[in-house]
């Protein structure tokens, strides 16, 4: 990389007026979780909270994709892709930058997903409790959706294993 072109963005804004962290166990191999979190298009079929997505081009640092969620109309640029492990993207929506990291650990047959994610801009620093409580709580339900979707074809696998 030459010494003026940015370095890649692979962590949260440490300094950003928002930052949250959550995370979940779930129930799931760790490429079964992978899969169903890096297809982003098909992020609205499990996922109610995404009306759509598209990646434009192969899941890999530079490539970007759209989505709407929230009524907003986000176009977010992959930065890192550790496949299995993490996936790191941002891009701005209505004036706040935000930068958003995805890390997956398997231990004893479950998947912990760890996500953070921080907002900076004039509308992070206007309303910061109010816009930390509701990245929160989207968070919280990604979590929760991402961690039905996969228990449940978890679940499919294991049922048609056993008969």
């Amino acid at each position: 990389m030459n010494p003026i072109s940015k370095a890649p963005v692979t962590a949260v804004d440490a300094d950003a007026p928002i930052v949250v962290r959550v995370q979940a166990t779930v129930r799931a191999s760790l490429a079964d979780v992978w899969a169903i979190h890096t297809d982003i298009d098909s992020w609205s079929d499990w996922n109610p909270d995404i009306d759509r997505s598209c990646l434009d081009g192969p899941l890999a640092p530079g490539s970007s994709f759209r989505w709407l969620t929230h009524g907003m109309d986000i176009t977010s640029t992959l930065h890192q892709v550790l496949p299995g492990r993490r996936i790191v993207w941002g891009g701005p929506a209505q004036g706040i930058e935000g930068i958003h990291v995805w890390a997956f650990e398997e231990a004893g047959g479950l998947v912990t997903v760890r996500t953070e994610e921080s907002w900076s801009g004039e509308p992070a620093e206007a309303a910061r409790d109010q816009l930390e409580q509701a990245l929160r709580q989207s968070l919280e339900q990604w979590l929760g959706h991402l961690t039905a979707r996969a228990e449940a074809a978890a679940a499919a696998s294991e049922a048609g294993r056993t008969r």
